[in-house]
């Protein structure tokens, strides 16, 4: 077993970790990076990147219906070769892997593939994938970055096949004709969405009284409006209280009982059962109390200073999934906390991440996406916000696009008053909400917003007509 000295050393490879550690490494600070899985995580490998090139595929499926039955176009689906389909989400995912890596190598992180074991505050053991150990001591300190893995519920073990969370609901074999997802998050969104693009009978149940919970309620309204239109049978306020798998292992699919918040409870069946109920920190075998550290009774490693998200044991930080909220969970939280963490260790002053200004984004069809915060987050805060909402088919591109959808600028009362948060429900609502993200951080407030002209026709008008009435300036809204 050897014994290596270096500045920082980072445990996970996902993006909160590589983003700390290629930052780290810019800064000229030495970084061995630990990974006992493939460099990327689960975003690259099994979540963000893997589903949204399908979601694509998708979006693809549904854009040759709608030039069928809505233009004209004499269009037909043949169906979905599985096998190409998959392949090419698999090319995708393998360049950027070995972007991420090159961009290590180049960046001179030394990565060490194995499993760590904190042994003290400085200090970890590294069963190496390839046989053996290595002891290894940082200087500036160690940065926590291990992820996240699927919730599931008691007595409901995944099989890979009929049983699958989100890890794996894209790496099953083939497409089901029917499926049942369970857990109406951003997760469960996307998934339901996929599934019925690709021609699957999808049931959407959620325990909580609306889809998208922590959103807008607006937002929420306008996606089950859309999803229903879809032919998605969404299921709000309504629990799953037993599962069984049927024809023998689950090769027959699965029947679920589920008990409605008023009613009587009723049985579903599909033949695949999808459950998207969450994410849970990954901690085990860690080692945090070699450490002096323990997780919190969620799972959390909490950082006792948010400014620089160094937890109670100066010089052991943590990025990513391991954080409680306000943290979010989200990939591009985690470069930032990353950058942040990077930056501390070099001993630079750095700006703490604004969670307040992170945009939140549903790839579904529709899309949603949002900045800051809703109505009624405003209202519990003790503001006395005002608020405007414009339907996306006010303007004529989202008429040409015909999939409904919205804005929603939530404000402070009066003249200057400041831009609070701003939801959207449509198409390509992931990239208009950059501009709003912007403006919410920066305090902005209706009327500097409302100055700057939108290009006509494009959905993004909507944004701007949305600031104008707010600003008394509409022309097409009062």
């Amino acid at each position: 077993m050897s014994g290596n000295t270096t500045d920082v050393i980072v445990i996970g490879g996902g993006t909160g970790g590589y983003s700390t550690a290629l930052r780290a490494a810019s800064l000229g600070l030495g970084v061995t990076l630990v990974e006992r899985d493939l460099i990327g995580g689960t975003c690259l490998h099994r979540g963000c990147v893997p589903s949204k090139a399908m979601l694509h595929a998708a979006e693809l499926v549904d854009g040759i219906a709608e030039a069928r039955e809505r233009w004209g176009v004499k269009a037909t689906l043949d169906g979905v070769d599985w096998p190409a389909l998959t392949a090419t989400r698999d090319d995708i995912v393998s360049r950027n892997h070995k972007g991420v890596e090159g961009h290590l190598s180049r960046a001179g992180v030394r990565v060490a593939h194995g499993t760590a074991r904190l042994t003290s505050a400085r200090t970890v053991h590294v069963g190496l994938s390839a046989g053996g150990a290595e002891e290894w001591t940082a200087r500036r300190g160690v940065v926590l970055a291990t992820g996240s893995r699927p919730r599931t519920l008691p007595g409901l073990e995944p099989d890979g096949r009929t049983v699958v969370t989100s890890d794996d609901a894209l790496f099953a074999p083939g497409l089901p004709g029917s499926v049942l997802v369970l857990g109406g998050g951003a997760i469960g969104v996307e998934y339901a969405s996929f599934h019925r693009s690709m021609g699957a009978d999808v049931t959407l149940v959620e325990a909580a009284p609306r889809l998208l919970p922590l959103e807008d309620e607006d937002v929420s309204r306008h996606l089950t409006r859309a999803l229903k239109k879809r032919g998605i049978d969404v299921r709000t306020g309504a629990r799953l209280e037993d599962v069984r798998r049927e024809g023998g292992g689950g090769a027959g699919g699965v029947t679920a009982t589920v008990r409605p918040s008023r009613g009587a409870e009723f049985a579903l069946t599909a033949e695949r059962l999808l459950v998207a109920v969450g994410r849970a920190p990954v901690t085990d075998g860690l080692g945090l109390e070699a450490a002096g550290l323990a997780a919190d009774e969620r799972g959390f490693v909490p950082p006792a200073d948010w400014a620089t998200l160094e937890t109670a044991v100066p010089g052991v930080h943590v990025v990513g999934d391991l954080l409680p909220p306000p943290s979010l969970g989200l990939a591009h939280a985690s470069f930032a906390e990353g950058l942040l963490v990077a930056e501390t260790l070099a001993g630079l002053a750095s700006r703490p991440v604004d969670y307040a200004t992170v945009p939140r984004v549903t790839y579904s069809s529709p899309q949603t996406a949002s900045v800051g915060l809703t109505e009624a987050e405003a209202r519990e805060r003790g503001h006395d916000p005002v608020s405007n909402t414009l339907p996306l088919t006010a303007t004529a591109k989202g008429m040409v696009h015909g999939q409904g959808g919205m804005v929603k600028v939530v404000a402070e009362q009066g003249a200057e008053g400041r831009i609070l948060g701003v939801h959207m429900v449509g198409p390509h609502a992931s990239e208009m909400i950059a501009e709003n993200q912007l403006a919410v951080a920066w305090d902005a407030a209706p009327a500097d917003v409302a100055q700057h002209i939108h290009a006509h026709p494009t959905l993004s008008e909507a944004v701007g007509e949305t600031y104008l009435t707010l600003a008394g300036r509409g022309l097409h809204q009062h």
